[in-house]
């Protein structure tokens, strides 16, 4: 594959490629065997680049960004990481409209619209993904979400292809939006905020982040909400009413904190939490006749 790697370094230069990374190093789960390539893009064009040449050599490939919403397998991923959040990270603010990487952390764009006065991301605070991962999956928390302060958002498609989606035409759901369809790599987005008062602001932030470290089980490694919210439901009470609070398989284990989250205690493998979620999908189903879907993405062969 010495072809293959030389394409990859011409593409996004040679320092950016790396072979056989650990994906628990990279995910918020802290679980997961070596990716075969980890590529470090710093433009758009570039990602463009390392799709095409994966086209070309019919090499899987897979666009990590703050791994807040991943199980990596325990052996890895056999393809290309493209990990965005390395190194597309920058923010522009003009006005109210803040113009963003993917790469950027969600966080540090909230923290840039509450220092320049801006209103309406407090809900995305305490998010810890990238921002591309949360406007893929129209990521939302306390009553908000991405697809309400979206103006834009910049894809490619699966052929290289670069450009434009308005935020209707990205067809944004509960934890959906036409990118997750359609397979598109998002790069960057236009957001539109309201001006408002900064204390007023982060006011606001400080009050949700209080709400979150009462809630969730932040001293664990995890991928967040574990389950999507069926509807007319909420998956951490359906859990905790099946009786699943604190079940456990090997080193993976229901948070008793919050029934919604699957935590890592320490030596947790991708297996334990596999057949962990699907004990609780067997038995939330028997108990309530409701189906459970994984919030979580799955990255590799399990």
């Amino acid at each position: 594959m010495t072809e293959f790697i030389d394409a990859l370094r011409e593409a996004v230069h040679a320092e950016n490629v790396k072979q056989n990374v650990l994906l628990k190093e990279h995910t918020t789960f802290k679980i997961g065997g070596p990716a075969d390539y980890f590529v470090s893009p710093e433009t758009a064009e570039a990602i463009a680049d390392v799709v095409r040449i994966c086209r070309d050599y019919d090499m899987p490939y897979f666009i990590l960004g703050n791994g807040s919403n991943v199980l990596a397998a325990d052996k890895g991923y056999r393809g290309v990481v493209i990990n965005i959040m390395g190194r597309m990270n920058n923010i522009a603010v003009d006005g109210n409209i803040i113009t963003a990487e993917a790469g950027a952390s969600l966080i540090k764009v909230s923290q840039v619209a509450r220092n320049n006065g801006l209103t309406g991301m407090e809900f995305a605070s305490g998010i810890p993904g990238s921002l591309g991962g949360a406007v893929y999956m129209n990521a939302g928390a306390y009553g908000g979400e991405m697809k309400q302060i979206i103006q834009s958002v910049s894809v490619i498609d699966e052929t290289g292809k670069l450009s434009e989606l308005s935020c209707e035409e990205m067809d944004f759901s509960y934890r959906h939006s036409l990118a997750e369809e359609k397979g598109l790599i998002v790069t960057g987005a236009v957001i539109e905020l309201k001006k408002g008062d900064v204390s007023d602001i982060q006011a606001e932030m400080d009050s949700l982040l209080a709400k979150r470290r009462e809630k969730q089980p932040l001293a664990y490694p995890s991928a967040g909400s574990t389950f999507k919210r069926p509807e007319g439901y909420f998956a951490g009470k359906l859990i905790m009413d099946a009786g699943l609070r604190g079940y456990k398989v090997g080193g993976a284990q229901v948070s008793e904190k919050h029934c919604g989250f699957v935590i890592n205690t320490g030596e947790a493998t991708a297996q334990d939490v596999v057949t962990l979620m699907d004990d609780v999908v067997e038995k939330v189903k028997r108990e309530f006749g409701v189906t459970l879907e994984p919030e979580v993405k799955m990255l590799g062969e399990f």
